[in-house]
């Protein structure tokens, strides 16, 4: 009663403590916001998890640089309007995804995708969008929706999130990726209604500072209610799933644009020459997307009719060329999957799957160094659990354990096939050097008051020969050892049991009287 009594009262402490201290003026509206989270903490965790999001969204599109400038142009146009310039470290970035998207991390790190892009008409409407996403960064919404979720959980760590992919594995296609959990909470996250009223309010009033057409906005948000009534998936799937558009939107976008300066600039014809490679090249995207699908059904006959004519229309783009890999692997053709990943790192080395996908072929054909350095790069771009199991397997081989098992043990955090092997490979190496990490135990009293030892299995290996070792008390106050050994096997996930043959005289003896751990094991397999 009375440990509950001073729990309650040390979390009514920092409640209030929270309270007094998380209240803070939004630089947008001016009005007071509860957030605990600040300017430093925004700007690290955007410049930390810029490039690992980036990465795992097809990275950054690259084949028409002066089209990325532009974007760069126009968001820094609009940032100039923030009310925190100076305080942010803005930067914009077309990421290589078919998927209509864009969002902003805390601190300003804002991406639009290449689907989203095609889809556009206007400057005015680029601008609508950057100005939606900058005014999420510039009014702390990433920063104050996690305020709000640190009152009901301890906070986000760096764990192993799967991501689609078209990566074939023997049982799935995906990629086990080592993000950020915070960053992928806060790109999928879907921002309260007063956020995004604020985010369109407080973008329309940047957008015309910076010179431009407010009624982009509207325009924006009428087409989008037009797609979401469609139920077009890849929009649904994207940009509506964390900013949903509504009627209501609009009609609030369209009382915002009669408050500001009729007028400015619409920017189409400036918008359409700059996206002018993007939208011939568009039809090949579409033939890859397709192809995509058509691997993710296993028709690869159809999936290889369609990459090929995406690789007729655009030959240099990397994604392809690491499709085709994939295709290949799957036809049973390493030789030449290897060739086409060798292309896909050509065209963007610094793309994280050529260099993985390259590394799985090169292991698989017995080619140990070539694996290891593709491996090792994939790692540096972006770490996933199929590079670190399989550097693991590698440093197992050449002798070096402890490498081995920090790669098995970064990996086994996924639940991803690779993962749930490296999970394996794990035991079998650390168990016999650590085997209280993986049988728990606890002593336990029976109705006559013998003290037994209960184990059980933490690991998905089969273990046997499980020493325990125990030591008590005795009456004349002696401490006194034994050991008891069950040969197993214990399968996974499986409990026992074993009497240690002390009577104690009461039951509140126990915890003061014995102790019990596992000092040896092996694994059965």
């Amino acid at each position: 009663m009375r440990r509950s009594t001073m729990r309650m009262r040390f979390g009514s402490v920092f409640l209030s403590l929270v309270a007094l201290c998380g209240c803070t003026v939004n630089p947008v509206t001016g009005e007071r916001n509860f957030q605990v989270y600040g300017t430093d903490w925004e700007r690290e965790v955007g410049a930390q998890m810029y490039a690992p999001m980036k990465q795992s969204q097809g990275g950054e599109f690259i084949l028409d640089p002066e089209l990325g400038a532009y974007v760069s142009q126009v968001g820094n146009r609009l940032a100039a309007r923030s009310r925190r310039q100076g305080e942010l470290d803005y930067e914009f970035s077309i990421l290589n995804d078919s998927v209509p998207n864009a969002w902003a991390l805390p601190g300003g790190k804002i991406s639009i995708n290449r689907g989203l892009l095609a889809a556009l008409d206007s400057e005015a409407e680029l601008a609508a969008v950057l100005g939606h996403e900058i005014v999420h960064a510039d009014a702390s919404h990433g920063a104050r929706a996690q305020s709000k979720a640190m009152l009901t959980q301890t906070g986000a760590v760096i764990s192993m999130v799967v991501l689609g992919s078209t990566i074939p594995s023997e049982s799935a296609r995906e990629v086990a990726m080592m993000v950020p959990a915070l960053g992928a909470q806060l790109l999928t996250q879907k921002y309260g209604r007063d956020a995004e009223r604020e985010a369109d309010e407080y973008g329309m009033l940047y957008l015309s500072e910076a010179g431009y057409d407010p009624q982009g906005a509207v325009q924006l948000q009428e087409t989008f209610v037009e797609l979401s009534e469609g139920r077009q998936q890849d929009w649904v799937s994207g940009l509506f799933a964390s900013h949903p558009p509504s009627p209501e939107r609009v009609e609030n976008n369209r009382a915002a644009a009669a408050g500001l300066p009729a007028g400015g600039e619409t920017g189409a014809e400036e918008f359409q020459r700059r996206t002018a490679y993007l939208r011939r090249v568009q039809p090949a995207y579409e033939a890859f997307d397709e192809a995509g699908k058509a691997v993710s059904d296993e028709r690869l006959d159809d999936a290889q009719e369609h990459l090929d004519e995406a690789l007729t229309l655009e030959p240099r783009e990397s994604l392809f060329h690491a499709l085709q890999g994939d295709i290949h692997a799957l036809n049973k053709k390493p030789e030449r999957a290897l060739a086409s990943y060798g292309k896909a790192i050509q065209a963007n080395p610094e793309l994280f799957y050529g260099h993985l996908r390259s590394g799985q072929a090169a292991y698989r054909l017995d080619r140990r160094e070539q694996a290891r350095s593709s491996l090792q790069r994939s790692l540096e771009l972006l770490p996933t659990a199929e590079a670190h199991y399989l550097l693991g397997m590698l440093d197992r081989e050449a002798g070096d354990l402890d490498s081995a098992v920090g790669h098995f043990r970064a990996a086994a955090d996924s639940q991803s096939p690779s993962g749930q092997q490296a999970a394996r490979e794990l035991v079998v190496l650390d168990l016999p050097a650590n085997p209280s990490k993986y049988i728990a135990t606890r002593a336990v009293l029976d109705r006559q008051n013998v003290v037994w030892v209960q184990f059980g299995n933490l690991t998905s290996v089969a273990v046997r020969d499980i020493e325990i070792s125990y030591a008590w008390l005795d009456e004349q106050g002696q401490t006194r050892q034994g050991m008891r050994t069950y040969a197993g096997p214990l399968g996974a996930g499986e409990q026992a049991q074993l009497s240690l043959d002390i009577r104690l005289a009461a039951p509140a003896e126990l915890d003061r009287r014995t102790r019990v751990q596992v000092t040896a094991a092996r694994p059965a397999e």
